[in-house]
Formats: structure tokens, C-alpha cells, sequence
């Protein structure tokens, strides 16, 4: 099949020309962020150097401005930036969906506007789930015409990750008018937004993943996207950026923990040598876990081809090839969900054997690889992802494309049961 206009897709560029514009930020990024980490310390000025040197604008297409990088080489560069930092792409994973989501738009109307947004430096925060004990299916996010026949949007969200450095929201809402699920673009400079920084997990701590509260928010119809023409391979999109994530974390604990061994003078009068760098043992655990983190990066960047084969099937009207292409990106990105959630879970635990007790100091925060992989590996559940795998492979049952969580309602019986 062939593809009309391909200077208007993002088909790749040379990383090396694209990744030496990033890498000094990125080296910026990771000499703050053990500070941040003890401190929790939003990375409010890293992410203003990254939409300064145009980083949210490197898969749009060359065309229009951006980079066109292809999403492999989206995701070698936050891999890249999860090892200096995992908290910003997680950060940026409601942009990079929103941006992903534009370019599948541009084949049947123009997004030079979006475009020329991103490259001018702006970014998209994320805000899906609604907070507090709502059905599973109910959205509680309304667009609604107010008194003088105007849109306007309110509601509250929980997980708004990335809105509070965003100049956008990615927001899910149910609009009334239509009777039909959307995403209202909605500008966080407009009033009637309340971004607050109250997220409480153990890791992952600087994602700005708070609540956000939506007051009488003015919304045009131009602003309003129906959900059922989002992207089709939107959620493998969203596991990968975990993916990459945690292939930077595991690469960062990697380096950190073989500076603790390489500099460490203390020795076990039972073991193998007479400096700890030169230990037998504690040479195999930093080389297995440097082989866990290798094999981590390899499959995040697997998985990220797939993604590039389904973008691409996009545009070449060719049904079939493009719900196979849909088919094997959500199928690999959640392969590789349950294989590099064990791997970087195993790796930043293990590690530890290759120090004493006191690599359990706060003050070194080696404990922050675990912690931020551990949470970065819940959001999608491990167990459920096995059970899609399976059930593919042996009943070819369709896969999840799209999936919600909320309150059961059978919990609701029991409540008014008791």
C-alpha cells in the first residue's frame, strides 16, 4: 500500500541529530533529582527547559516545525529521560498521547493550529478519572449549555497527571448536548481551574498527579472531540510510555548502585576479595541486573515498532491491515508490560545484595527505584494483562482496547443492603 503526503507524517529522523539537542537538558534533569526526590520537589523548572528546547514537539511532523521523530525514537529519548528523571515522562505522558492523538486527526482535518502550539512550547496535561465512589461507565465531568446557550465544562478529576506544568487539559467528559463521551481541550490559563498537588503514593511522587476541580469552564465546539474517534491504539500508546519509564529506571538504578559498589571501602570478613568492586558476587548481581535493564530497553523499543506499523496503517485504507496492526500493538505493549514490570521490579530489589544495611539511608534514596517502579507498574494491572494475553492466544478473544475503572455496583447493593 502506498501512503499520499508523507511529508506530512512523522516517519523518523537521525536520533543522534535530534537526541544531541536533548541530552544537555536531560543531564541538567538528572543532577536535580535526588534533590527533588527527597524533597518532593515539583520539576517545575526541568520541564520549562524541555519546552524551551522544543521537546514536546519532536513527533510532530518536520513539516509543520517538529522533529518527526517515529515513536521508537519517541520512546529511546524517554527512556532516555526516565533515567535521569522517570517522574517528568510520566508527566508528559497525557502530552505525548495528545500530540499522538493530533497526528491521527491530520488525515481527515488540518491540526497545523495544534501543531504550531506544540512547537511554540505548549503542553498537554491529563485528566481521565473521576474521583470519589462513582459507578464504573459514569462520567461525572459534564459539558453542558449554560443560561445564555453557552458550553461550558465542570467537574472533578483525580490522577490529572502533568495538568499542574501544562498549558492544556486532556480531559474526559460526558457531553450532554450530544449524549456522547468527548475530550474537552481546555486551556489551564482559563478561570474556574483549581490544580492541586495532592498526590500521596510512595513513588513516583513528582508527576503532579493531583486533583483537579472544573468550575463553570467556558468550552467551544471546536475545543470538543468526540472519544470514539481518539486514536485506536491510544491505550498501547499509554502502556509504552510505562514501558519506557521503566526501562529508565532500572538503567538509572544500573549506574547508581555500580557507583555505590565501585566507591565502597567496606568489606564482609567472609567475602571473595579484598575491595567489594573486585567481589565475584557482587560483580553478578550489578551484571544481571545491567542484563535485566538491556533486555527492558530492547522490549519497550520492540513494542514501540508496533506502534509506529499501527500509526502508519492509519493511513492507508486498508481495514483489515489496520485492525491487525491495532490487534498486535495492543498485544505486544501488553507483552511487554508483563515481562519488563517483573524485570525492573526484580532488578531494583536484587540490587541491593550488593551492598550493607546502609544503602538503606534516606539520605542516599536508593529505595526511590523500587518505589517509582512499583507504582509505575500498578497502574495497569499485571494479573488482568496476563489474562488478555491468554485468552487471546488460545480463544483469540478481542482485546481491550478501551477500559474503565470505577465503583462496582454491586457495592452499592451492599451498602444499601446493610
Amino acid at each position: 500500500m502506498t501512503i499520499q503526503n508523507k511529508q506530512n507524517l512523522s516517519l523518523g529522523a537521525n536520533y543522534e541529530q535530534v537526541a544531541g539537542k536533548f541530552r544537555p537538558v536531560f543531564q541538567r534533569i538528572a543532577e536535580g533529582a535526588l534533590q527533588r526526590e527527597k524533597n518532593r520537589e515539583l520539576p517545575r523548572e526541568p520541564i520549562q527547559w524541555l519546552k524551551q528546547a522544543g521537546f514536546g514537539a519532536v513527533r510532530v511532523p518536520s513539516a509543520f516545525g517538529g522533529d518527526g521523530v517515529s515513536q521508537k525514537q519517541l520512546f529511546q529519548l524517554l527512556i532516555e529521560l526516565a533515567k535521569a528523571d522517570s517522574n517528568i515522562v510520566q508527566a508528559l505522558r497525557g502530552h505525548f498521547a495528545f500530540v499522538e492523538d493530533r497526528l491521527n486527526a491530520h488525515k481527515t482535518e488540518d491540526q497545523s493550529l495544534w501543531f504550531q502550539r506544540f512547537v511554540e512550547g505548549d503542553l498537554v496535561g491529563n485528566a481521565w478519572t473521576e474521583i470519589g465512589k462513582v459507578e464504573i461507565g459514569d462520567v461525572v465531568t459534564r459539558v453542558t449549555e449554560n443560561a445564555q446557550g453557552q458550553l461550558e465544562v465542570n467537574g472533578r478529576k483525580y490522577y490529572s497527571t502533568g495538568t499542574i506544568f501544562a498549558d492544556w487539559i486532556d480531559l474526559f467528559a460526558l457531553d450532554e448536548t450530544t449524549n456522547q463521551h468527548v475530550i474537552a481541550a481546555v486551556s489551564t490559563h482559563s478561570s474556574g481551574i483549581k490544580i492541586s498537588d495532592d498526590w500521596h503514593g510512595f513513588g513516583q511522587k513528582t508527576t503532579g498527579s493531583g486533583t483537579l476541580v472544573i468550575e463553570h469552564v467556558p468550552v467551544t465546539r471546536d475545543y470538543i472531540l468526540p472519544f470514539d474517534q481518539r486514536f485506536k491504539y491510544q491505550t498501547a500508546f499509554y502502556q509504552v510510555v510505562h514501558l519506557a519509564t521503566l526501562a529508565g529506571i532500572a538503567q538509572s538504578a544500573v549506574t547508581a548502585f555500580s557507583n555505590e559498589v565501585r566507591k565502597r571501602t567496606r568489606i564482609y570478613s567472609h567475602g571473595n576479595a579484598e575491595l567489594v568492586r573486585d567481589d565475584a558476587q557482587i560483580l553478578q548481581v550489578i551484571g544481571k541486573a545491567s542484563a535485566q535493564a538491556y533486555a527492558s530497553e530492547s522490549i519497550a523499543l520492540r513494542s514501540a515498532e508496533a506502534l509506529d506499523r499501527a500509526y502508519l496503517s492509519h493511513f492507508q485504507n486498508d481495514a483489515a491491515l489496520d485492525q491487525k496492526a491495532n490487534d498486535l500493538a495492543e498485544l505486544e505493549s501488553s507483552q511487554g508490560q508483563v515481562v519488563i514490570s517483573e524485570l525492573v521490579l526484580n532488578l531494583t530489589t536484587e540490587l541491593f545484595n550488593a551492598l550493607g544495611a546502609s544503602a538503606s539511608t534516606t539520605e542516599k534514596q536508593l529505595d526511590r527505584f523500587w518505589r517509582n517502579a512499583r507504582v509505575v507498574s500498578s497502574h495497569n494491572p499485571l494479573i488482568y494483562k496476563q489474562k488478555v494475553i491468554g485468552d487471546w492466544e488460545i480463544n483469540k478473544a478481542p482485546l481491550p482496547y478501551v477500559w474503565q475503572i470505577g465503583n462496582s455496583p454491586a457495592a452499592k447493593q451492599q451498602e444499601i443492603a446493610a
